[in-house]
């Protein structure tokens, strides 16, 4: 058993699309033209996108934000991803998940990679966006203080 988490991605044209939006991925397998399976270590956070329509339209928008795990630890279960992982933030309807794509921009403009984002930012978006307020905007020096903070803490 690998100590990998493993992403299925996946994409029919105007049906079914899924795919890592960040994230390091350690391990790729193609499995056909239409699916992947990407693998990422313990501990690294990726942004899994899923959206699905149907004849009369979109069905699912959702954007997960996991934190791989290592074997045995406790995990919760997100579809299309083994065993699970650490869910920082999930949310459904496009306006939601389109807003979470504009704050991922806005931390790559910045030249931060998502992956390396304060797992608490993530975790705390939500709450801004059920109330239709601007999340706070991560910055260069918030990420320097998480950076000093996971230095510390090991």
């Amino acid at each position: 058993m690998s100590d990998l988490t493993q992403v299925e991605v996946l994409w029919l044209e105007k049906r079914i699309e899924n795919r890592v939006r960040f994230g390091r991925i350690v391990k790729e397998l193609m499995v056909d033209r239409h699916r992947r399976v990407l693998s990422f270590a313990p501990g690294s956070i990726f942004g899994f996108v899923r959206w699905t329509s149907s004849d009369f339209g979109t069905v699912i928008s959702r954007i997960d934000i996991l934190r791989a795990v290592a074997p045995g630890q406790r995990c919760s279960t997100v579809p299309y991803v083994k065993p699970g992982g650490e869910i920082l933030l999930r949310l459904s309807g496009w306006l939601k998940v389109e807003r979470v794509l504009q704050i991922i921009d806005a931390i790559e403009t910045l030249g931060i990679d998502p992956a390396d984002v304060a797992p608490d930012h993530w975790q705390h978006i939500h709450n801004r966006l059920s109330v239709n307020e601007s999340p706070r905007p991560y910055t260069k020096a918030r990420h320097q203080a998480w950076l000093h903070r996971r230095r510390v803490m090991r």
